[in-house]
């Protein structure tokens, strides 16, 4: 999902700023909302999906970071451009490489956990629009 190619080198720059700034946010929102005065279950899913996000950012840099030393030998294309097979020998960049393409184990969960906090915060104005 993350592991895209962007303009070289530039663009590249731009896009790991963007995930350190990204994740600066969510660290910083996760700092904000351990405070008493968010303590209801909304802002606990909250903080849940700042974690995963956070660890889904560090992800994305080691995965763009490991494209920058794979070669396209690295890889062998089998049915099209949607399978492909990492060749060995195994190094550590492509099992970085190959940890980072499961990006979606971490943004599924993350999703997840923001959809039931934003849930819980409605049914909380439900609540109290109603008393």
């Amino acid at each position: 999902m993350a592991l895209q190619t962007h303009g070289e080198p530039e663009g590249m720059y731009v896009h790991q700023m963007a995930h350190i700034l990204y994740m600066a946010a969510l660290g910083y929102l996760y700092w904000d909302t351990q405070r008493s005065a968010f303590s209801n279950r909304g802002w606990t899913y909250l903080r849940i999906f700042c974690v995963l996000t956070i660890f889904w950012n560090l992800l994305a840099l080691i995965g763009h970071e490991s494209t920058q030393y794979l070669h396209p030998k690295d890889f062998t294309i089998v049915d099209g451009y949607l399978f492909s097979k990492v060749n060995r020998p195994l190094t550590l960049i492509k099992a970085a490489y190959y940890t980072a393409k499961l990006d979606h184990l971490l943004t599924v969960p993350a999703m997840f956990f923001l959809y039931i906090a934003l849930r819980s915060f409605y049914r909380a104005s439900l609540d109290e629009d109603g008393d």
